[in-house]
């Protein structure tokens, strides 16, 4: 294994070989798809590696992978896969576009047949090399095709890939999806479908179960029903009752927990000097240099933790991994940061909303549907409070996430997007538990490891599958290096 001297010498060893622009092999007419508010809340790409090992590699060269007269390349079949793939999931390959008729200031998605971007690239470096690969590697970084954008979401490809050969012979396949065009799940269903699509092989003559068809429309999720003078943030302030009793406006609390934190950090003297000048908020992220560390939480240890949540209750009081596992972080993290007992601090984490509206969203809906829950107590509240209490807690936040939630949601994040500033009392989940990237074999097999690269929020805690135990969890999260240790210990102690 290289020490981290010999794999910061190697960054800039990756060398490009070959960039195509990728066309469906089927192409649409053009059309202009609406995207809804949660579409258009991040329009930056997410990035993702995946590595294989070379006998992945050697598996792919020994088999008869494509159909005749077509690349036998890794490189190759990915190409292939990819056209076939866009030819369904066809806005993958247009572009976003300013709508003149909202004062140019929201995107909606031209399905114009402009394709996605595939980059062959290779390296010196041994995947071996790398070393614990569930541990972010700035190295990473280098394995991913990142788009120059110049202000021209119009001419910024909303898929791209990059295939780079490893010195040992193993690959790694690097994708970037702007965030406007998938969620998670569409986005893994997405990937599942090009995978498929590329390790097709000359002795397969039976007929393959044909997959649900993706639904681009947008459907339920558009707005057009909606007051616009209403749009903005004053929405989640509105109160859940009406002066007399009766129901009121169903807030999004999520929002509203956003705002009353924003509030609180301009208050404080720390930050304001943080923001002084007018700098950047995001150049000022980068410049805090975050450490992102993954936390293995075997299974047999996420039920112990589970049996100490519940106690005698497990049959009348049933506790999800989720729960008890984002519970047990949001009181580390709260008691390693050494927030201010009387400061509020927020636990939120994303909500599937497919089935929350109405009417429920169809099978295979392609867009973006999660929406936001929030927890919001006091940091001394946090510490003292039981696991239980937590867990409580979150389902309590969980189930109020319906169908007026989800609406009462898009209209508050309707306004002009702006970027979060960072905030350390927000603990930000996400949920990948669900979504086993790493059983995604664009060579075949499954993958050594499906790496998520740093997001624009660089608090954020990935809670992903592990491979090698599908009932744990393996959990990263973005800390300053001053909080690294305590966090460890906290997260550890288990108290």
């Amino acid at each position: 294994m290289g020490t981290e001297r010999d794999i910061d010498g190697y960054l800039t060893l990756v060398s490009i070989t070959k960039t195509v622009s990728v066309l469906p092999k089927v192409l649409h007419p053009p059309k202009l798809l609406t995207l809804s508010n949660l579409d258009r809340q991040s329009p930056i790409h997410m990035y993702l590696v995946f590595f294989y090992n070379s006998n992945s590699a050697a598996h792919h060269k020994d088999n008869d992978l494509l159909l005749d007269g077509a690349d036998d390349s890794v490189f190759g079949s990915l190409k292939c896969g990819l056209e076939e793939t866009l030819s369904v999931w066809y806005p993958a390959a247009g572009r976003l576009s300013l709508n003149p008729s909202d004062h140019g200031n929201k995107f909606n998605l031209w399905c114009n047949n402009k394709g996605a971007v595939l980059v062959e690239a290779e390296t010196p470096v041994n995947v071996s090399e790398l070393g614990d690969l569930s541990q972010y590697n700035e190295f990473f970084e280098k394995l991913v095709h990142k788009p120059v954008f110049d202000g021209d979401f119009s001419e910024t490809p909303l898929v791209v890939g990059q295939v780079t050969k490893f010195g040992c012979g193993g690959y790694s396949v690097g994708i970037g999806i702007s965030h406007s065009l998938f969620d998670g799940p569409a986005a893994y269903e997405f990937m599942s479908a090009w995978a498929s699509n590329s390790t097709k092989t000359k002795k397969q003559h039976k007929v393959s179960e044909i997959p649900n068809l993706p639904v681009h429309d947008r459907g339920t999720l558009l707005m057009d029903k909606f007051d616009e003078a209403q749009k903005g943030i004053s929405t989640d302030l509105l109160p859940n009752q009406n002066e007399d009793g009766s129901p009121g406006v169903t807030r999004a609390a999520a929002v509203g927990h956003l705002y009353q934190l924003i509030i609180q950090a301009a208050a404080s003297n720390d930050h304001m000097n943080f923001l002084k000048n007018g700098s950047n908020i995001l150049d000022q992220i980068n410049d805090r240099n975050y450490v992102y560390k993954t936390f293995h939480l075997r299974g047999t240890l996420i039920e112990s933790l589970k049996k100490e949540v519940c106690g005698h209750e497990t049959s009348s009081f049933p506790c999800s991994s989720f729960e008890v596992v984002a519970a047990h972080l949001w009181k580390a993290k709260t008691k390693a940061l050494g927030v201010k007992k009387e400061a509020m601090v927020c636990l939120q984490f994303s909500v599937d909303a497919r089935n929350k509206v109405d009417p429920v969203l169809p099978q295979g809906f392609s867009g973006n549907a999660f929406v936001l829950a929030s927890v919001a107590l006091t940091a001394a509240q946090v510490e003292e409070a039981t696991h239980k209490a937590i867990v409580e807690k979150i389902r309590v936040a969980k189930n109020s996430v319906t169908n007026s939630y989800v609406k009462a949601y898009m209209e508050a994040v309707g306004g002009p997007q702006t970027t979060l500033p960072p905030l350390e009392e927000l603990t930000l989940v996400s949920d990948w538990t669900r979504m086993p990237f790493h059983k995604i074999g664009f060579l075949h097999e499954s993958a050594a490891y499906a790496s998520p690269l740093v997001s624009s929020i660089s608090q954020v805690a990935y809670f992903m599958q592990n491979p090698s135990d599908c009932k744990g969890i393996d959990m990263r999260v973005g800390l300053l290096p001053q909080y690294v240790s305590a966090f460890s210990r906290c997260f550890i102690a288990n108290d």
